[in-house]
């Protein structure tokens, strides 16, 4: 090493003392002198944290109940007169080649219901022959099933216990004659097994940082990051599962949105360090400056997401809550690696990061030209503001429309992937008796004597005969007469819209009509009911979360813009990818356009969790580009005091690095529409990626120049009174000067 080498080497091993490094520039100090200690630290913590939720294991619990509901009136009518029958009920459906009724075939139904009987959580199975069944045979005379009464909820009831019913029951399958199960508790602890969507989307990623980067090192260090902060997030995840209701899509759900953006996270912090070896610093300061800007960026905007999920929590409901956390946790843990894990990795890789390049693909991590394709491109935009503004908008609201016609209800077992025992139970059910017998509607009857016996008769008559109704089961009595069930077979399967239109006919006109003046109260109750119910509930609560995220969002873009257009500008452009997003996913999932592309079984409602989870995470997601982009814009303004150069400046310098990190996100999201087969990650991975490519392209590329061209100077407006009390949380970092020659040429990001 020369003398001069020497001096170099020294320099950058020494902090600048002007400006002081900012609490993010002496972490990224530490982090990158003990990489040692870091890189060692995490790999102690996968290792520990996975085998802990390994020995411990899991309990996700698909409990999608909502408050003071009928339907939990009417459970709580059969947990105080009917305690036996207050759980949950699973069917176990049988299909034979030759007649059910045969000797041989009953004989076999008998030994699977002796051997359910004595189980664990089993409070009664009725055969499909006995004296106490009704309608369980079907009219083909090939399929009947078994209802298995359990002693708890499905969110209660032990996997274990759920699981010997299952195993105990297709012991009987064999060729002619077939043994399916479904119902809440079966669903609760039988999911597809994960597709190779997380592995697709991670494939596209290195495909696209190949390109953006051209190095294998440079693109191999955020997936890592990525991959570390993930694996501890989802074995976090399978320990909280023990301390809040987590429902059994969460881990997928988690990898989905960690995996999305650890990765973008990771490459803008990577991307501001290679231009920091371009400018001339050395490794040690090119990762201060990193996390000093980039990962100042990245932290704001991981903070921006978790607040958004964080009004996931305004719902109140415990499985919203297991949904939210699960989301936090992931991109929590994703954050943290990219500002403690990836400064130690850069201090590994250190001038080495653009080796193992891929020769004529190697980037350079300096600004890009004067005159390259994103400054020409928002000139061309700034130029026509009117003409592409509007075209651009007119575009969001036509991609929205559809929104108009959503239909919010929980998808059923229909759904479900072929391959899965609920799918199979509910087709058989389906062939047979009808889909409404995958959903009856559970009639629990408080009586005030043996006397209301009359008022229970002619409401069983009066359920009958009501349109949409199959078959009413005779009522069953407890032994004091003061209470009562029916159970009600609709002719619609339960996510059909017919299905809710008959339960509010019942409770609001059949019902009351023959109730009222009698002192008997009648609910209507059951798992279809119960969904229902969660939906209205849901539904009612939407507006609130996207009040209280938009608020929030507005004020905190203000205090770091110092602006009022720019947040407003923001919250609607948002508004409206997230429309298009919605009215993308009701044009496929509810009215089936495109639906063989995207491999959907049949049409049918969206989930009412989906919308509200969904905008929490894209109001989030959006304002990560959103901060990257405006805030170099708003460092143009500051230093030219010229909007229009500002805006084209900006969008020049970003433009390639939020596209890159645009088009991962999209690839992860995509991933879960083609390969994943659990039906509502399709719904969710579609809406998400729809959302990020509008975003990315008529947000960011056309509607964003368009619009602070036409706004001007007044993009920075602000009332004086309002500066003075607002606080300013401003991106703009003081950097340790560059040494040496290229010194000149350092820019800020």
């Amino acid at each position: 090493m020369t003398a001069g080498a020497t001096f170099e080497h020294h320099l950058d091993r020494v902090p600048d003392q002007s400006p002081p490094l900012s609490v993010l520039g002496r972490w990224a100090a530490r982090c990158y002198d003990h990489r040692r200690t870091v890189l060692v630290v995490w790999i102690l913590l996968i290792i520990g944290v996975t085998a802990i939720s390994q020995v411990i294991g899991t309990r996700f619990q698909n409990d999608f109940t909502a408050g003071n509901t009928p339907s939990q009136q009417a459970a709580n009518i059969l947990a105080s007169r009917f305690p036996a029958r207050s759980g949950d009920t699973a069917d176990v459906v049988f299909h034979a080649a030759t007649p059910i009724t045969s000797a041989a075939n009953r004989a076999t139904i008998a030994r699977v219901v002796r051997r359910l009987d004595p189980l664990p959580h089993v409070v009664s199975v009725t055969s499909p022959f006995s004296p106490d069944a009704a309608h369980q045979v079907a009219g083909s005379g090939h399929i009947a099933y078994a209802i298995v009464q359990f002693d708890t909820t499905s969110d209660r009831l032990p996997a274990t216990s759920v699981n010997a019913v299952i195993a105990t029951a297709e012991a009987a399958d064999r060729h002619g004659f077939d043994v399916a199960l479904g119902g809440n508790p079966i669903a609760s602890v039988i999911t597809a097994a994960p597709g190779p969507s997380e592995g697709i989307g991670i494939t596209a990623a290195i495909l696209i940082m190949l390109l953006a980067f051209g190095s294998v090192v440079a693109m191999g260090l955020p997936i890592i990051t990525a991959l570390f902060g993930l694996g501890i997030g989802i074995a976090l995840l399978e320990l909280v599962t023990h301390l809040l209701v987590v429902p059994t899509f969460a881990p997928e759900m988690a990898a989905m949105i960690g995996i999305g953006v650890g990765i973008d996270y990771a490459l803008f912090i990577a991307t501001r360090y290679r231009q920091g070896l371009f400018e001339g610093r050395g490794p040690r300061h090119a990762v201060i400056v990193s996390l000093m800007t980039s990962g100042r960026s990245v932290l704001f905007a991981g903070t921006t997401v978790v607040i958004s999920l964080f009004g996931l929590f305004l719902i109140g409901q415990a499985y919203m809550i297991g949904v939210a956390t699960a989301c936090i946790v992931a991109v929590l843990l994703v954050l943290l690696a990219a500002l403690t894990l990836l400064p130690a990795l850069l201090g590994f890789a250190g001038e080495a990061i653009d080796k193992l390049h891929l020769p004529g693909l190697l980037q350079s991590g300096g600004p890009p030209a004067p005159d390259g394709f994103w400054f020409r491109w928002s000139r061309f935009i700034q130029k026509r503001a009117w003409i592409t503004g509007t075209v651009a908008a007119l575009v969001l609201v036509l991609l929205a429309l559809p929104l108009f016609s959503i239909r919010l209800a929980f998808t059923d077992a229909g759904n479900d992937p072929p391959s899965l025992t609920t799918r199979q139970a509910y087709d058989l059910l389906a062939q047979g008796f009808g889909p409404g017998f995958n959903g009856p509607l559970v009639v629990a009857v408080a009586m005030p004597g043996p006397t209301a016996s009359s008022t229970v008769g002619h409401l069983r008559a009066a359920i009958a005969v009501t349109p949409g109704v199959a078959y009413v089961v005779p009522p069953h009595y407890n032994a004091s007469k003061s209470g009562a069930v029916l159970v009600a077979y609709p002719t619609t399967s339960p996510q059909a819209a017919a299905t809710q239109s008959l339960v509010r006919r019942l409770r609001t006109d059949v019902i009351p009509r023959v109730v009222s003046g009698t002192r008997v109260d009648a609910q209507v109750g059951g798992e279809t009911a119960v969904s229902i119910d969660a939906a209205s509930f849901l539904g009612s609560r939407l507006l609130l979360v996207i009040g209280a995220v938009l608020v929030l969002s507005f004020l905190f873009l203000m205090a770091v813009f110092r602006s009022v257009a720019l947040p407003l500008k923001a919250v609607i452009m948002n508004l409206l990818s997230v429309g298009a997003a919605y009215g993308v996913i009701v044009a496929v999932f509810q009215w089936g356009w495109l639906g063989s592309v995207v491999g959907i079984g049949h049409t049918g409602p969206i989930d009412p969790w989906i919308p509200v989870t969904m905008f929490t995470i894209l109001f989030g997601l959006s304002m990560d580009y959103e901060v990257f982009l405006l805030s170099r814009i708003r460092e143009g303004w500051l230093h030219t005091g010229d909007n229009s150069l500002a805006v084209a400046d900006g969008l020049a310098v970003t433009g390639r690095i939020i596209t890159a990190a645009a088009a991962i996100m999209f690839c992860v999201f995509a991933s879960f529409v083609i390969k994943d087969p659990l039906h509502i990650l399709k719904v969710f991975g579609l809406g998400l990626a729809v959302a990020v490519a509008v975003d990315v392209t008529l947000v960011r590329m056309v509607l964003v120049p368009s619009l602070m061209e036409l706004l001007g100077t007044r993009n920075w407006w602000m009332p004086r009174r309002l500066a003075r009390v607002l606080p300013s949380l401003g991106l703009e970092a003081r950097l340790p000067p560059v040494r040496g020659a290229a010194a000149a040429g350092a820019t800020s990001a």
